[in-house]
């Protein structure tokens, strides 16, 4: 531009960073209208600036050169870097596509791994563990898709090693669910032999803290400061479970995490569920790491719909061990399909919109709670669960032996009563498959989405003095504990949105039951592995069963999950991810127990605990 001419086009970042803003002089703002146009998304911000989202700017950067005077034009230094480095890795990447690997020309060979750690590094390293290093360490930026329980923590760590070794970073910003906090805490201190120093934001980050470890939750009203964190010196930012912003712009996690990734010299990725709900989540993780490049790649590599074409397109993407790898025994994992008692089944159709002549009575009311997803869900577990307790934890109270049901109530009425005439069958499925693990000496491992469940099921299964943690429980360590040591706690009570990721309990625990699931693919293979990961004893037995009714909505969640876990299966070219969905069916254990069985066995259990 010529010294003291007024520029043509300004190009710079907006104040999130997650969009490109041009500005045009007055005299080109007919050009700037044409040049908007050639982007796929813009929007007018005034008369002669038009924002563009970054990602949709570096896709179509072709168009700055219909410029007419790109000698006038003006960059924003942080954008043009930005830009300069997703060219030359766009480049990288095309190669490694090509060439099915990372640029020959940069590769790390496994055997040179530890060499490159530095001094000061201690930890050990499986072969698959340097494999995967050494295939990070090829690349600018990169991702590691790895099932849970391979140790991403301990790569992500290693590769950072490598990077301060280099010089070409000295300080790592951690983004990770809260749950995940134990483990980066363990690694950085396992790892090193002068550990690092590290901490979990606060207010601010201390003076000479290393490493910073922010959660999702606290990203966007923390951006500020750890944008100017990053900036402070040659930095790299991990995503770990970085799934959490699968929705990428277009939520809060991603746009706050799209907006600090360009200020990081490296940036990689961990989640072993990269797609939980299709190829749209695949785009925006990827996008994250090759800004302008990761969305149009995987668009074009599943676009045509060949799932096999496009696992061996995306590969070399990104590195991921298996379970298979991970040498653990097989998962058994099946699903039984459970029957509503008469009244439970009154109440749900009513709910759906199938009404009895009872119901039309409490019509209006059904409608409404008949809508959400959530409500259907809990129908199929017990209506109950949809009438007001006086708190969100007020379990149910179930009349054993059962009322029997009266026939001039009106529906809603029985609603609120349907603990006193009939038992949960999926309650009472898991009660049974609790007792027979626990005649066992096994302990298992029950998930359900609601905590009035979880509260519900803390009494019915009293007699195994049941651990139970969700989003309120207060001492959760306490409860985690007492299910890992105590040996007559028999029963981990949860819920995955709780324990879902960041938590080990394989060493203890070899069964799990799922009272309910919800259409959230990636939260329920993060759940699996919770008691199937690395460290498994050779011969363990593990079992997962899910519990589904006929004929609700249970059926149309199994569906839909074995959709997406197929489809995650396919792309991630892993046998083992295919076979979790499509789930074994077998017929329940309970369905001969009646009302009077039930009773037999919790009146066993009182006596046992009173003696």
């Amino acid at each position: 531009m010529t010294a003291g001419a007024e520029p043509s086009l300004r190009v710079g970042f907006d104040v999130t960073r997650t969009k490109a803003v041009l500005r045009a002089s007055p005299q080109h703002q007919q050009e700037l209208a044409q040049l908007a146009a050639r982007f796929a998304a813009s929007g007018r911000r005034e008369l002669l600036a038009v924002e563009i989202a970054l990602d949709d700017f570096l896709v179509g950067l072709e168009a700055l050169g219909t410029w007419p005077s790109p000698q006038d034009v003006e960059w924003e230094e942080a954008l043009a870097d930005l830009v300069g480095g997703v060219l030359d890795d766009a480049e990288s990447a095309e190669r490694s596509l090509h060439e099915g690997g990372p640029d020959r020309r940069g590769t790390v060979a496994e055997g040179e791994v530890v060499a490159l750690l530095g001094p000061d590094w201690r930890a050990s390293l499986t072969t698959f563990q340097r494999r995967d290093v050494a295939y990070l360490l090829s690349m600018r930026h990169g991702a590691n898709f790895s099932v849970p329980g391979a140790g991403k923590t301990r790569v992500a760590l290693a590769v950072y090693a490598a990077l301060r070794e280099r010089g070409e970073v000295s300080r790592l910003l951690v983004v990770s669910p809260k749950a995940a906090y134990e483990a980066w805490d363990f690694e950085t201190a396992e790892c090193f032999g002068e550990p690092l120093s590290s901490e979990v934001m606060g207010k601010r980050p201390s003076v000479g803290t290393e490493v910073l470890i922010v959660n999702y939750e606290r990203l966007d009203r923390s951006l500020p400061m750890l944008a100017s964190w990053l900036r402070a010196a040659p930095s790299m930012i991990i995503l770990d479970e970085a799934h959490r912003m699968k929705l990428g712009v277009q939520g809060t996690y991603g746009s706050a995490c799209m907006a600090l990734g360009p200020l990081a010299r490296r940036r990689l990725i961990l989640t072993g569920t990269p797609a939980p709900n299709g190829a749209r989540d695949l785009e925006n993780l990827l996008s994250f790491v090759w800004p302008g490049h990761g969305r149009r790649v995987v668009t074009s590599a599943v676009g045509g719909g060949d799932l096999s074409h496009a696992s061996k397109v995306l590969r070399p993407l990104f590195t991921r061990t298996t379970k298979a790898e991970l040498g653990l025994p097989a998962i058994e994992t099946r699903i039984r399909y459970v029957e509503l008692p008469p009244l439970h089944r009154e109440i749900y159709d009513a709910l759906v919109g199938r009404f009895t002549a009872r119901a039309e009575a409490s019509r209006d009311d059904f409608d409404v709670l008949g809508k959400a997803l959530l409500r259907l869900l809990m129908a199929a577990t017990s209506p109950a669960l949809l009438s007001l307790g006086t708190s969100r934890y007020e379990p149910l109270s179930y009349q054993v032996p059962p009322l029997d049901v009266p026939a001039d109530d009106s529906l809603s009425s029985l609603l609120r009563d349907l603990p006193s005439y009939e038992l949960s069958p999926k309650y009472t499925e898991t009660l049974s498959l609790v007792a027979a693990n626990a005649a066992q000496g096994r302990k298992t491992l029950v998930w359900t989405t609601f905590v009035r469940s979880l509260t519900t099921m803390q009494q019915l299964f009293a007699e195994y003095r049941p651990a139970m943690v969700h989003g309120g429980t207060l001492d959760r360590d306490e409860q985690i504990r007492r299910f890992r040591e105590d040996p007559e706690c028999l029963v981990l009570l949860t819920n995955p949105a709780t324990l879902g990721e960041g938590i080990s309990l394989h060493h203890v625990c070899h069964d799990a039951v799922y009272v309910d699931r919800d259409f959230m693919a990636g939260r329920f293979l993060q759940s699996l592995d919770r008691i199937h990961r690395l460290g498994l004893a050779p011969g363990t037995e593990t079992r997962v069963t899910v519990l589904a009714v006929s004929d609700t909505i249970d059926v149309a969640v199994a569906k839909r999950l074995e959709e997406k876990v197929g489809f995650m299966g396919r792309i991630l070219d892993d046998p083992s991810v295919q076979q979790l969905a499509d789930l074994q069916e077998e017929s329940s254990v309970a369905g001969g127990m009646d009302a009077l069985d039930v009773q037999a066995l919790l009146d066993h259990m009182k006596t046992r605990s009173r003696g």
